[in-house]
C-alpha cells in the first residue's frame, strides 16, 4: 500500500527517534574475540536496599517496583537503569520546555506553524548537520565520563558497562556551582531533578501525541475539560430545558 505524506513523515520522525534514543549505546559495540575471563560476581540488590541507595523511591509511591524488576539485579545493572532514566529525564524536561516555548519565541526558525511532527522533516540540511554534530559531541562526552571502553579487558565483561568510579547522572557539569555540598542537600536536590525528569517524558510524550492526532499545536488545540468531565451531566441538562421550553410553548 502507498503511504500517504503525512505518514512518511511520521514513519521518518519515529525512525529518527529510536537513533538519537539509541545513541548513547552507539559506541558499545562487540569487542574483539578473545578468551573469555571469569569475572567476579557482584552483589545483587534485595528489598532490604532498594536500588542500592539511590535516590528516587520519593513519597507518596516510595519503593515502587511492582514488576520486581531490581530483586537479584546487579549493581552495575541498576546504576545503568538509572543512568537512562536520568539522560532521557532531562531530555524530557528541555522537550516539554521547547513545546511550550517555541510556540510564541522561535528565533532560529521561519514560524511555519503546525505540529512539530510536521516541521521536523522540513528542517534544511544545514540544520540537521549541526543538530546531530552537537548531539554527537554532547554524547561522545557523555560516554567517555560514564562508560567503560568495550575493547578494553579481553572478554565482554565492559559491554555497556559503567565505569566502577562513576555516579549515575554527574557528569561535572556545574558552570554556575548550585552542586550542595551537604549530603542531605545534595540528594534533595536529585529526587527533585528524577521527579521533573520523570514528568518531563510524560509531557513531552503528551504533547507529541497530542499533535500526532488533532493535527494541532497544543495552543491551537480547544480543550473545554468541563465538558469533558461533564459532558452527559450537561447535554442531559440542555435535552431537559428543551424539552420544558417546548412543552410551554404548545
Amino acid at each position: 500500500a502507498t503511504l500517504t505524506p503525512s505518514q512518511n513523515q511520521a514513519s521518518f520522525v519515529i525512525a529518527m527517534s529510536l537513533a538519537l534514543a539509541s545513541s548513547s549505546l552507539a559506541l558499545n559495540v562487540a569487542p574483539r574475540s578473545g578468551p573469555v575471563k571469569a569475572v567476579a560476581a557482584e552483589p545483587v540488590a534485595s528489598k532490604a536496599d532498594f536500588a542500592y541507595g539511590l535516590p528516587g523511591n520519593i513519597a507518596p509511591a516510595g519503593n515502587f517496583d511492582p514488576a520486581n524488576l531490581l530483586e537479584g539485579t546487579s549493581k552495575s545493572e541498576v546504576y545503568r537503569w538509572r543512568e537512562a532514566e536520568l539522560t532521557h529525564g532531562r531530555v524530557g524536561m528541555l522537550a516539554a520546555a521547547g513545546f511550550l516555548v517555541q510556540e510564541g519565541f522561535h528565533p532560529l526558525f521561519s514560524a511555519d506553524g503546525g505540529p512539530a511532527i510536521e516541521q521536523i522533516p522540513a528542517l534544511p540540511p544545514a540544520i540537521w548537520f549541526l543538530m546531530t554534530l552537537g548531539i554527537g559531541i554532547c554524547e561522545t562526552l557523555r560516554i567517555q565520563k560514564g562508560w567503560e571502553n568495550p575493547y578494553s579487558g579481553d572478554g565482554q565483561e565492559n559491554i555497556q558497562k559503567l565505569k566502577a568510579d562513576y555516579y549515575p547522572g554527574d557528569l561535572g557539569f556545574d558552570p554556575l556551582g548550585l552542586k550542595p555540598t551537604d549530603p542531605a542537600e545534595l540528594r534533595e536536590m536529585q529526587e527533585k531533578e528524577l521527579s521533573h525528569g520523570r514528568l518531563g517524558m510524560l509531557a513531552a510524550a503528551g504533547f507529541m501525541a497530542q499533535e500526532a492526532v488533532s493535527g494541532k499545536t497544543w495552543s491551537q488545540q480547544d480543550v473545554n475539560f468541563e465538558g469533558l468531565l461533564l459532558g452527559g451531566y450537561f447535554s442531559q441538562e440542555a435535552a431537559e430545558v428543551a424539552r420544558d421550553a417546548a412543552a410551554s410553548a404548545l
